[in-house]
């Protein structure tokens, strides 16, 4: 975590801490400050600050948090906190369970990408709808052969039955088509997947792509349990955003 006090040079605070907490729904906040819904527990003790700087902390909290308190002691600016980690998958993720496997709001993750010169691959599974092409993964044009893609390690293992490919806002850079392939590999390295070709099966075959549209593919004939999706574009470009729908499977 990063606890940042640029520009503050001297009213920053002397120290802070940072405790966790995991609460189901949208609690009350006072509810939620007090402790009664879920207890806190320590992720960082307090430690001393510097004024004006980047205050990197190594911590480790091996158990899921849905909230976090941030304690400064005993006032004073803090410019910004940044609190890194992965996300955990939705505890309701039952077996039987339809949902969005590739949303970062159920836990999914991106995982590893051929480039994102213009945009960040963890765009791609963010909620809602992208706001602007910024907002979304795009690459850099290519110059030769190849093409591109992304891994999405999935919240929860699953067979997915519908796919989204929404182009939103890039209307003279989205890719000619796409397809994207699935594999069930439960622990998978990000370095494991890109050097074992043999691992993927392919759910949707090469299709073309419009600018600016939202594209649904939906009643796919799929039966395999998957963990991870690699989404290919052709031959570069961007996407807005992917969403796969699928029902949670039994663990493997």
């Amino acid at each position: 975590m990063v606890v940042d006090t640029s520009f503050f040079r001297g009213n920053h605070p002397e120290d802070c801490s940072l405790d966790g907490c995991a609460a189901d729904g949208l609690p009350e906040p006072d509810l939620l400050a007090d402790g009664l819904l879920a207890p806190w527990r320590e992720i960082l003790r307090r430690s001393p600050l510097q004024g004006d700087a980047p205050n990197a902390f190594q911590v480790q909290h091996p158990d899921p948090v849905t909230h976090l308190r941030f304690n400064i002691y005993p006032d004073g600016g803090v410019a910004r906190l940044r609190v890194y980690g992965e996300p955990a998958p939705d505890p309701r993720l039952e077996p039987g369970v339809e949902a969005d496997l590739a949303g970062l709001e159920q836990g999914g993750m991106v995982v590893a990408c051929s480039d994102m010169f213009f945009g960040h691959r963890h765009n791609l599974i963010l909620p809602g709808r992208a706001t602007h092409m910024g907002d979304g993964w795009e690459t850099r044009r290519r110059r030769g052969p190849g093409h591109d893609w992304t891994i999405v390690r999935l919240a929860a293992r699953g067979v997915i039955g519908r796919v989204e490919v929404d182009t939103d806002h890039f209307k003279g850079n989205a890719p000619e088509s796409c397809s994207l392939e699935v594999c069930d590999v439960p622990g998978a390295r990000p370095e494991d997947l890109t050097t074992a070709p043999r691992a993927w099966v392919e759910l949707l075959p090469r299709v073309g792509l419009q600018p600016n549209a939202r594209h649904r593919f939906e009643r796919l004939a799929s039966t395999v349990p998957a963990t991870h999706a690699r989404l290919n574009i052709y031959p570069d470009g961007g996407i807005a955003r992917l969403r796969l729908v699928g029902r949670v499977a039994t663990p493997a």
